[in-house]
Formats: C-alpha cells, structure tokens, sequence
C-alpha cells in the first residue's frame, strides 16, 4: 500500500519547563525564515503554543491529542494539517511519556511520536548537571524501545567548558547532540495565569520574540543535522483527514437541496459568525474547517471591536479565551452584547466554550455581560483543569441526546450557578455531575470539544443553522 512521506520531528523533553516551546517554535521559524513550508503541530488540548507556532511559520497551527480525538485519528489529523508542507515539527506536552493521567501512554508525547512514525529529538535542561545527562539521556531512550530518540538539544548551557563536559559525557550514550542553547537572556515571552499571554494580544512583540528565538536556534543547532533526520523517516500509509467527507450534507439534509441554498426564498448559505480577536483566542482549525465544509459561511468577528455582529448572522460561535482580562471593555461594548442577547432570543443556534459561556452569563467580577444566561461568573485561585468525558444530556442544537464526547476544562473562574434546569453536558469522567446550559437554541458549557472527534456536532449545528434561516426566509416571504 502506497503512503505518503512528511519529514517531520516530534520535540520533547523529560519534563515540562526544559524549552521545547522555545526550541519547537525557534526551529518552526529557522526553518520557515530558510525558505522551507513548515507545518506546526502541538501534542495536547493547549490552544496558546500553536498560535505562536502559526506565527513562526504561517501555517495553522495544529493540535494532535489521542485522548480528545481518538489515537486512529492522529496520523490522518497529521497528514491534513502537514499536506503541501516541507517539514512538520511537532511540539510535544509535559514529558516524554506524560500522558492523561491514569490512563498510561495516552495522549503523551511518545504516543503521537509513535503513531506518527517520528523521530524524536530530546530538549534536556542542562543547568544543574555534567555527566549525569547521559544518564538521563540513556534511561528515556531505552525505556520504551518503540519510541525512537534520535538526538538531544541541550538547552541552558552555562559555558563553552560546560558545553565540553556534557558533549564527552554524551559521547557515550549513542545518542547525538544536535544543539546547545546558551543560558542567559531568553526571548520575552511572557505569561499569566493560563499560561503565554495568547499571540493575538501582543502581536507586535511575538513576532519579535519568535524572530529571536529563530535566532538563537539557529546559532546553537545543527539544522542540516536536524533536516536529515526528519527526511529519514517512513512513509504513513493513513488516509488524510477530510473535513468535507466528515461533514457534507449537513445543508442539504435540513434544505432538502444540495447546492448550499436554504429553502425557497433563496437566502443562500447560513451564515455563522465566530468570535475572535484577543478575548477569544482559542479555537481548533479544524472547526472552521468542518463547519465551511457541512455548508456554513463562516464569518469571524471581535467583540472587543466590533459593535455588531456580522449582516445575516443565523448562527453563533463563541470559544475559548480569556474574558476575564477583558471583562471591562467587553462590557463597554453594550451595543454587541445586546445583538448576541437579541439573536438568542430569536432562538438562533449559539454555542460557546468556557470564554463563551462567561460572556453569555449576565455578569463577570460584576461586570455585565450578554445576559443570555442566568447565572454570574467570578475569577478564583483555584485552576480547574483536566480531560472530561461527557454525555448531552437532551436533544440541542449542537449534540444529540446520548451523544457521548471526550473534552478538556481549563479555566480560573467559576460559574455560579453551574448548570441550568436542562444542562449542556452530564460529565462521567472523572466524576458524575452536570454542567453548562442548553436553553432555546443556547449550548454553553466549561468544556471543550475537538469536533473532529465528533463531526456531527457541526453537521448539527450547521444543519440547525440552515433550518432556522429557511423557517426565517419562509416566513418573510409570506
């Protein structure tokens, strides 16, 4: 059976906080600034890290994560978001072998690395040790013999003679040194209580940050090294992932037409507006991808900007970001949260992922937002974080009744209350109880859900969309 080959990478490190951000994202752009089309991969939910990835390279970064997709989808996920490209570099989440917690090797890094066929270069921490990086570099390359590790980066070198003592110390561990970063001065990149402040908020400087980066890697890796490697790799026999085989239909199910229109009146394809801009940065790729393929025309929108929502909107999206840092101005903003307040009356679909669902609440710290939600949110200490499996709980325009999904909870704050009289999820893992808000068209809810695991949830949506503009559309021409 024929495949196709990709060169690609996967970036890894025996723990969180040794660089492979700083080392994943310098090589995106060293290679990318060298004239190669690099295709940026993440393992894990985290939405921050492939932003600035898809800075480095301009490409959409991706994520790769076995848990909320299913280990089977990893390579076609892969083979989609890499198509065309000279090179993936794929970045990987916590260490090595870190994965869902109590559920062994899934979702780690060295399962992506496996399932994608890929070597995997090591970004070890060399501040506080010499010699004894060889040992570690010794045990996470013989304690799973299917994970290929076939080289390290040594990243916070104190010196020339430090760089000399841990080179002879790894001379003899059969494993090579493809890099050695100087500790010192790192690119700015600051953080907060989620982690990097998202690109979209500092645009300007990220780009500075990840020029530097570029920089650094560059002087301190082999790269023609690097470059060989990836190439030396098998082919993947997976068939791509198709947004348009996952959800076509989804329009002419709903109009009873398959070229895209929604009824009679000829009111073209639905329209739904996606929120964006530096309030709601985290959206997976392959949403937009799957909701333009079910017969949507999506339109992104800011609501820190923008005082309407887009002309024909009959749908809404609003994910993940970070509301709470801008509670004040999207609040200012009392213009759009009167036509979110007013679509959702009409009953139009929204759906909204954990910044969605504060910004529909009626008020966050005290600040008012949309209102379409009875209930208040306010920042906390406290960091709820975790995979979720879950099942809708009723019939909604967003899942089927006993549509059972695997999703992730990242956030700060707390909705109270936490679910209304018809909840958006019942959660099963790791502890029964019921979440969000399913109310009229409404569907919000803490969790996020990689629909690519589950293309139905945008052929419903867009579906649902559809209907209620041909219904619309019908009605105006009476």
């Amino acid at each position: 059976m024929s495949g196709t080959t990709i060169p690609r990478l996967v970036i890894a490190a025996p723990s969180s906080g040794a660089g492979k951000t700083t080392v994943a994202t310098g090589l995106m752009a060293a290679f990318a600034e060298a004239g190669l089309s690099v295709s940026p991969h993440k393992v894990g939910p985290d939405y921050i890290d492939p932003g600035y990835h898809a800075l480095a390279t301009g490409r959409p970064g991706r994520n790769l994560d076995a848990y909320l997709c299913g280990p089977g989808r990893i390579a076609p996920l892969f083979l989609h978001g890499a198509a065309g490209a000279d090179l993936a570099v794929v970045e990987g989440v916590m260490g090595l072998f870190d994965g869902a917690s109590g559920q062994g090797e899934l979702s780690s890094t060295a399962q992506v690395a496996k399932l994608l066929r890929a070597p995997v270069v090591l970004v070890v921490d060399a501040s506080s040790q010499s010699r004894s990086v060889a040992a570690l570099v010794h045990g996470f390359a013989s304690w799973d013999p299917q994970v290929r590790l076939a080289g390290v980066i040594l990243n916070k070198v104190g010196s020339d003679r430090h760089e000399e003592l841990l080179r002879d110390a790894m001379d003899s561990s059969g494993v090579p040194v493809l890099g050695a970063l100087r500790r010192g001065e790192q690119a700015r990149t600051p953080s907060r209580h989620l982690g990097l402040v998202p690109v979209a908020e500092r645009r300007a400087e990220a780009l500075e940050s990840v020029r530097a980066l570029a920089a650094r890697v560059r002087a301190g890796c082999d790269l023609d090294a690097l470059l060989a490697l990836a190439r030396a790799v098998p082919e993947l026999t997976e068939q791509a992932w198709d947004p348009a085989a996952e959800a076509a239909g989804a329009v002419a199910d709903e109009s009873g037409t398959a070229d895209g229109s929604t009824g009679p009146a000829g009111a073209g394809k639905p329209l739904i507006a996606v929120a964006g801009g530096a309030a709601f940065t985290f959206s997976y790729a392959e949403h937009t991808e799957l909701l333009t393929a079910a017969g949507a025309e999506v339109v992104p929108f800011d609501p820190l900007r923008d005082e309407r929502l887009p002309a024909g909107t009959r749908g809404l999206v609003i994910g993940g970001g970070f509301p709470e840092v801008y509670a004040p101005e999207l609040s200012a903003n009392a213009p759009l949260r009167a036509a979110v307040a007013e679509l959702a009356a009409t009953g139009a679909p929204v759906t909204a992922e954990c910044a969605g669902l504060l910004y529909l609440s009626r008020s966050i710290d005290g600040k008012p937002m949309c209102g379409v939600l009875p209930a208040d949110a306010r920042m906390t200490e406290r960091l709820t974080l975790g995979y979720r499996e879950a099942v809708a709980t009723a019939d909604n325009v967003l899942a089927a009744a006993g549509t059972r999904v695997r999703g992730h909870e990242f956030h700060r704050t707390v909705l109270e209350p936490g679910a209304g009289p018809s909840p958006a999820w019942g959660l099963t893992y790791p502890q029964r109880r019921v979440e969000g808000y399913v109310s009229g068209g409404v569907h919000a809810s803490y969790l996020h859900v990689h629909w690519a695991a589950e293309p139905s949830l945008a052929r419903r949506l867009v579906a649902s969309t559809a209907r209620g503009a041909r219904a619309e559309a019908v009605g105006g021409a009476r």
